[in-house]
């Protein structure tokens, strides 16, 4: 009688740890996935957002932003690149660096 006891425990808190424990892999994929979907998102961003720029705005040939990218001028004038994130960093002429200065 004690022995079934003490099994019909055991298999009860093995229950429950397993559930425990599969109930945080589910969280941690669910955080994983959340992650994932951000990161495709802000790609998507980029890619679309310096797809317009080239289409409608004119590129600065000769100057590039702060770590390479590319510059474009828009309707105003304005001088800008387009961040990881998909969005406009604008910034001024004297910001702006020459594309021979990055290469090397």
């Amino acid at each position: 009688m004690k022995n079934t006891v003490k099994s019909l425990l055991l298999a009860g808190v093995m229950f429950c740890a397993a559930q425990s424990y599969a109930q945080s892999d589910v969280k941690k994929a669910e955080k994983d996935v959340g992650h994932a979907a951000t990161d495709v998102g802000h790609k998507t961003s980029e890619v679309a957002s310096k797809g317009a720029s080239k289409i409608t705005d004119k590129t600065y040939k000769g100057k590039c932003g702060p770590n390479g990218q590319t510059i474009y001028i828009d309707k105003y004038s304005h001088y800008y690149y387009v961040d990881k994130k998909g969005h406009h960093q604008y910034l001024k002429k004297s910001e702006l660096m020459d594309k021979h200065d990055m290469k090397m």
